[in-house]
């Protein structure tokens, strides 16, 4: 986990998709809307909800706008 971080720039709600976006090397839109429909249209939908509060709470924050990692 230590080399998975949150958005600290390119935040909407709390950074976890444009981080691990950016990390990751996805389109952060495209994650998002993943994220919100899978937890719109699952009969699970309280799992991605603490599975994202959870990454927020544990993920550091770090700048990703303008950051090439290597």
């Amino acid at each position: 986990m230590e080399n998975l971080y949150r958005s600290s720039d390119e935040k909407v709600v709390a950074g976890v998709c444009a981080g691990l976006a950016h990390k990751f090397n996805l389109n952060k839109t495209g994650l998002r809307w993943v994220v919100a429909l899978v937890t719109l249209f699952t009969s699970v939908t309280a799992v991605p909800f603490i599975a994202y509060v959870i990454l927020w709470a544990i993920l550091k924050e770090r700048p990703t706008a303008n950051v090439v990692d290597m």
